[in-house]
């Protein structure tokens, strides 16, 4: 099953850069994990940041994070994040959008749970991201 999740107007978001108009968005679809990665399809970003693997679940909060990979700012085709900890069939992971924003280093992937460095993009206060079942 293919799941496309993508936010409001992103051009109504201000103080971010205008992307010819693409919408901030992960497009993934359910997939084997055997290989110890994680891919999404396609991912539009408004700037450089990271595509982040949680865990997650029926309630659809975002978890502890189990994988990231680095992103450009606009559309990144065949990202793949390798996955930090084992993630078994039938496992809901959620993959994200965060940006590269109050950490102490940038291109080092600094987020823990709940911290704002590294943290997710919003936009109208919803996160980008899409949830996935690992096969």
């Amino acid at each position: 099953m293919r799941r496309i999740l993508m936010t409001a107007a992103f051009a109504a978001t201000a103080g971010l850069p205008a992307l010819a108009q693409e919408t901030p968005m992960v497009e993934a679809s359910d997939q084997s994990v055997a290989n110890g990665v994680v891919s999404a399809e396609r991912v539009v970003a408004p700037a450089n940041g990271w595509l982040v693997v949680h865990r997650t679940d029926a309630e659809m909060k975002p978890g502890p994070v189990v994988g990231h990979a680095p992103i450009r700012e606009g559309e990144t085709a065949d990202v793949a994040a390798i996955l930090t900890e084992d993630v078994a069939s039938g496992d809901m992971l959620m993959l994200m959008v965060h940006g590269e924003d109050g950490g102490a280093e940038t291109g080092i992937f600094e987020y823990t749970l709940g911290a704002t460095e590294d943290g997710p993009i919003r936009m109208d206060d919803a996160l980008v991201m899409t949830v996935i079942t690992a096969e």
